[in-house]
């Protein structure tokens, strides 16, 4: 969920310069993903913590989790 967000912000947004305070709301359906349909639940995300906890730990992260975080403009340094 916490990249889903991040997805999110990055397609309104166009960067992901997030501020280390910000909360992203998702909206999930019963399946974890997005969609239509009456089980939606709003989540509040901590994306800016998210964010800086991602930069911080990018020598513990798999190559395929940089890869997609670099999909969406994750700026590492």
């Amino acid at each position: 969920m916490n990249y889903q967000a991040a997805k999110q912000y990055y397609e309104r947004e166009g960067h992901l310069r997030v501020p280390r305070k910000h909360i992203e709301t998702i909206t999930v359906g019963a399946d974890g993903k997005g969609g239509s349909g009456q089980d939606q639940e709003e989540w509040q995300i901590r994306l800016g913590a998210w964010i800086a906890n991602q930069r911080s730990r990018a020598a513990t992260l798999s190559v395929a989790r940089i890869d997609q975080l670099s999909m969406i403009d994750m700026r590492w340094t």
